[in-house]
């Protein structure tokens, strides 16, 4: 074990790049604290729009109150509401391929976020559409006008140089391993309703989508989407099938899908219809509109009040489930992202604590980032402090467990300015930024800030599943292990509390959030995009006002 010397050298080192040195130390037991409460059976699994968000909701505003942080909402309010669609498609009903079942959670997987009562396909045409991108910037285009209304597509997960070797038209062409955005699932549900498709399922592999069949199983058919003026905005059923089932389906149309695979990394691939297949799905939707709510707490900036550094986590996990085989149904998020609501507490209370900074801080726990970043994204659309005013989201979201680190992970390298900073306060604790080692994962679009950073803002964030830490005890071979661990408890059950976790790693990530945020609060500074983020250009739209305001000095 290492001693108490390491975890006070780690916050010395922070105390003295913020210059705060009155703030107390992130504590690793405070934070193993907070997630006790958070992850414990009274909190339900902390879905929103469930008692257990109510009971999440008024802890956390009750710890914010108690640092004596002002209220970040509107109008004094502790809370921003994020109305909601949640949808269960209820057991029962059928759905079925040219007359054959498909078994709802081993061969496929369908859920909705339309607001109906009943999803009914009737021997709609089904259409394989390769990795379904549309990517103009890249001379990309799986779909080639064909026509998609009223057919069902099926993709395939990730980007379409995922697999790609030298010859294939896709290599390079997405970043290899590094998953874009068109890799997403998000994305691809999106472009099927775009295209006017009555259902959109993709192929699980695990590799391809970054997690086992198991987490995509973990909502059990409930969805949630925001509220909607555009009721053709999502595909009436979305989902995935698995590989084995996708395998037979595809051997039923006269395919096989491994060489489709191959021939959807050709920059000439089009569309191919699924032959004598049709789908038809018959299933009872129980829908309601739930008021969630995002929690917001600020420290008012003394001499640049309108500029923000905002630092989030999301409060919610997976509520509850259909029981395991310890009959346990509730989904705690303990890592997911209790612990980093956690480590957002420390920081809330440390700022709280020590001095006042120049430009305001805002300390933001979000609802509905697991079905698909719905509170961030809600504050995006309707942001509360200029977007175009805000420094940098930093963003906390499953952190290791496994004790102290010699270096911490990066996911999405390349982006932006922040990168540096992240380095400099790495190299203040004696430790060195490595990136991430699974970028196929797309981690960087599957956390909050990338609602912020899809309006421009820079952002930062710190998430241990890019790849296991170099730690202290056992370097890389243990932190990949203990990535392996976790992954099995991903979105499941047992991602639950445990009184043998090591948050000293934890707590010296967090202290790393601590020193950007102090530095950037207390600069004129205004980090940036690199030239090739595909975000540059949207911030580059208000880079004068900016500059303007940083060549006037702190009155």
């Amino acid at each position: 074990m290492i001693g108490s010397g390491w975890r006070c050298g780690v916050a010395l080192a922070a105390m003295l790049a913020t210059g705060a040195a009155a703030a107390p130390a992130i504590s690793p037991e405070r934070m193993s604290a907070s997630v006790k409460v958070l992850a414990s059976d009274a909190f339900e699994g902390r879905a929103p729009g469930t008692p257990g968000e109510t009971r999440t909701v008024d802890w956390l505003v009750g710890q914010f109150k108690a640092m004596g942080l002002q209220p970040g909402g509107r109008g004094g309010s502790w809370t921003q509401p994020v109305p909601l669609v949640r949808t269960q498609v209820a057991p029962g009903g059928t759905i079925a391929v040219a007359g054959q079942p498909l078994v709802r959670g081993r061969d496929i997987y369908v859920s909705t976020v339309r607001p109906v009562d009943r999803v009914a396909i009737d021997k709609a045409p089904m259409v394989f559409v390769g990795y379904g991108v549309s990517a103009p910037e890249r001379q990309w285009d799986d779909f080639k006008g064909v026509d998609l209304k009223g057919k069902v597509a099926v993709f395939l997960v990730n980007d379409p140089d995922f697999e790609a070797v030298a010859g294939d038209d896709a290599k390079g062409k997405f970043g290899d391993r590094r998953m874009t955005y068109y890799g997403r699932w998000t994305y691809k549900y999106e472009e099927a309703a775009r295209r006017g498709a009555i259902a959109a399922l993709i192929v699980h592999d695990t590799a391809g989508a970054g997690y086992g069949w198991d987490t995509v199983t973990a909502p059990g058919g409930e969805n949630y989407d925001i509220i909607r003026t555009d009721p053709n905005a999502r595909v009436p059923l979305q989902g995935w099938l698995s590989g084995d089932a996708a395998t037979a389906l595809f051997a039923r149309a006269g395919l096989d899908l491994a060489a489709e695979r191959v021939r959807a990394r050709s920059r000439t691939f089009r569309p191919v219809p699924m032959r004598a297949l049709t789908f038809s799905a018959n299933l009872s939707v129980k829908q309601e509109r739930v008021e969630s709510r995002n929690v917001l707490a600020r420290i008012p900036g003394t001499r640049r009040p309108d500029e923000t550094v905002m630092i989030g986590a999301h409060w919610d996990a997976y509520g509850k489930g259909t029981p395991d085989a310890q009959g346990r149904t509730v989904r705690p998020g303990a890592n997911d992202d209790a612990l980093g609501v956690a480590g957002v507490l420390e920081l809330a209370r440390g700022f709280a604590a020590g001095p006042k900074p120049a430009r305001s801080l805002v300390f933001a726990l979000w609802s509905g980032e697991e079905r698909g970043l719905l509170g961030s994204e809600t504050y995006a659309t309707d942001p509360i402090y200029p977007i175009d005013r805000t420094v940098a989201n930093l963003t906390l979201d499953v952190l290791q467990t496994a004790g102290p680190a010699r270096d911490v992970i990066l996911v999405g390298q390349g982006q932006n300015q922040l990168e540096d900073d992240l380095a400099r306060a790495a190299n203040a604790q004696g430790r060195r930024v490595t990136p991430e080692s699974l970028p196929e994962r797309g981690l960087f679009y599957r956390a909050d800030h990338f609602s912020l950073a899809r309006r421009g803002v820079p952002t930062l964030l710190l998430m241990a599943l890019g790849g296991g830490p170099d730690l202290v005890a056992g370097g890389r071979a243990a932190g990949d292990a203990w990535l392996r661990d976790y992954m099995k408890c991903y979105h499941q059950t047992c991602d639950a509390w445990d009184a043998k976790w090591d948050l000293r790693g934890a707590a010296a990530d967090t202290e790393l959030v601590r020193t950007i945020a102090a530095n950037l609060s207390n600069d004129t500074r205004w980090p940036d995009w690199r030239a090739d983020s595909e975000f540059a250009a949207i911030r580059s739209q208000s880079a004068a006002q900016r500059r303007q305001a940083s060549s006037q000095p702190f009155k």
